[in-house]
């Protein structure tokens, strides 16, 4: 992809997320996490195309940890609600200045590329599609630490023309072992959200056992834990009242 229609592209589609996510809408884990990573994975195939010289790759490096810092605090600022039993999320004026800086960050450092060293110039573009996919991505993470402590389900992926949302058995079983976990008197003070608390909660997951409706912090109907790895999605209808 060339590097001028690339930049437009990414331009857009931030712009679009921009947009939908300042009104509010559904903390989609696969939107959050699945489709970043696309992101990211097409631009490190871009990358390995083109030669790199010391002076890319240092640049790549430092917008690369930069991106992932900002997502960090992208992630920290966002807003995250329960709408109707749904985790919901919506963009601050924070997370706006937040992305303005990310991108600014970007595009200077690909100006300042092109001037160090100008055979690498048309490196620094192509390395935007995955220092902003790695940053999403940790902006997920992020966000979906802070969602596994409401009340309201995370959604796997949202419905389309009032079809139901796909939800998840591992998120709900993950959310209910944090939930679990934050209620215990044994466990230690820690700060809530953020990736470290992510990666806590990811470790005290213990796959072996299976998923207790009864401790279950969730009004509606439970997604079975057991089953194969096609079990482990359950459509609902956010229409339908579970009582």
């Amino acid at each position: 992809m060339s590097g001028p229609v690339e930049v437009i592209l990414i331009i857009g589609a931030v712009g679009y997320i921009l947009a939908r996510r300042l009104l509010g809408e559904p903390a989609e884990a696969k939107r959050m996490l699945l489709l970043p990573a696309v992101l990211a994975g097409v631009g490190l195939v871009d990358l390995t195309k083109v030669t790199q010289s010391p002076a890319s790759i240092g640049f790549l490096v430092g917008t690369t940890v930069l991106s992932l810092v900002l997502g960090l605090l992208r992630g920290a600022s966002i807003r995250v609600f329960d709408k109707d039993g749904i985790v919901y999320l919506r963009y601050t004026a924070t997370t706006v200045v937040l992305w303005g800086i990310n991108l600014g960050v970007k595009f200077g450092a690909s100006v300042l590329l092109g001037l160090v060293d100008p055979t690498a110039e048309h490196v620094g573009s192509s390395g935007l599609m995955f220092t902003l996919g790695v940053g999403m991505v940790l902006e997920g993470l992020a966000v979906l630490s802070k969602a596994m402590r409401t009340s309201g389900r995370i959604v796997w992926a949202k419905g389309r023309n009032d079809t139901p949302h796909t939800m998840s058995s591992m998120l709900d079983g993950l959310q209910q072992k944090v939930q679990t976990a934050d209620g215990s008197q044994t466990r230690r003070p820690r700060r809530r959200g953020g990736l470290a608390s992510l990666i806590e909660d990811v470790r005290d997951l213990d796959i072996r056992q299976p998923n207790s409706n009864a401790s279950a912090p969730y009004h509606g109907p439970r997604p079975n834990s057991g089953g194969s790895p096609e079990d482990q999605v359950r459509i609902i209808d956010p229409h339908h009242d579970h009582g």
